[in-house]
């Protein structure tokens, strides 16, 4: 056989580490040309979280009372730090549900990008966002009167442990939105929001709720977060009799991890399973 009829050597067009990190770096600029497009998704955020922040704050706060004594606005904001990354949680299920409605992921799968590109650049892009919403509460909360008094690097710590809680949130609504569609990416996940964060001690203290009640907000893995952020902030409200409650710190880096360990697999597998 000549060298002109011999067939052409077969390319491996199978995308290694080094395209994982190049496409993933493309597609999270993706992501942050989108905001800079459209900011009225993160504008309208941003404007969700402070006014929450405000009503707790000056409607609510003067009827509730901190066990042990000491400002509301102390106990409330590293609640609210918290809440915000569970309510950027729809966020992240919106994008990825649309993601899939407009064929985008569908034509991403159709190229030679590395599999795992576009969850990982999700996870980014939307851990950047949280990190812009967290900086823009932090001043919310500054205004209003609550400090951090444990220092520079339990304060770092605190930041660290909220955007840990919030990485792992992010696997959760990828799943959820690769799992859903339209209308239900939404409802599906507002219904998981809104009782995983009140059913919390974010707002109130699980002492003041009836036993049964409070043994479950203690064992919440957003009141871990909540209560190890009190800690390291040196804010109010810290304690309690709970194993959880005295654990907190631990239950804040064990709970993320376990969510990321079982979501994360679980989003890289429905993901090479969708059709197209």
């Amino acid at each position: 056989m000549s060298a002109s009829n011999m067939p052409a050597p077969a390319v491996d067009l199978t995308p290694g580490p080094p395209a994982l990190l190049a496409d993933s770096g493309t597609l999270i600029w993706r992501g942050l040309a989108r905001w800079r497009r459209d900011p009225g998704p993160l504008i309208a955020s941003l404007g969700f979280n402070i006014l929450i922040v405000l009503m707790f704050a000056y409607l609510f706060g003067g009827a509730l009372q901190v066990p042990g004594g000491g400002s509301y606005r102390e106990f409330l904001m590293p609640g609210m730090y918290v809440m915000t990354m569970v309510f950027g949680m729809s966020l992240t299920t919106i994008a990825v549900a649309e993601d899939l409605e407009r064929g985008v992921t569908d034509r991403l799968r159709s190229m030679p990008v590395s599999p795992l590109a576009p969850l990982v650049a999700r996870a980014v892009a939307d851990l950047l966002f949280a990190l812009v919403t967290l900086a823009v509460l932090l001043l919310t909360g500054l205004a209003i009167g609550w400090r951090a008094h444990g220092g520079a690097g339990a304060t770092l710590a605190a930041v660290g442990l909220i955007l840990l809680l919030r990485f792992a949130l992010i696997w959760v609504g990828i799943f959820l939105g690769l799992v859903t569609r339209g209308q239900t990416a939404v409802v599906a996940v507002q219904t998981l929001e809104f009782p995983l964060g009140f059913l919390s001690n974010a707002f109130v203290a699980p002492s003041t709720m009836p036993a049964w009640l409070g043994a479950v907000s203690a064992w919440n893995p957003l009141s871990a977060t909540v209560g190890a952020t009190r800690e390291l902030f040196g804010n109010p409200g810290s304690g309690g009799d709970s194993w959880a409650a005295q654990h907190y710190p631990w239950l804040a880096v064990a709970w993320p991890i376990a969510l990321i360990v079982v979501f994360l697999p679980l989003s890289v597998a429905r993901y090479r399973r969708l059709s197209g």
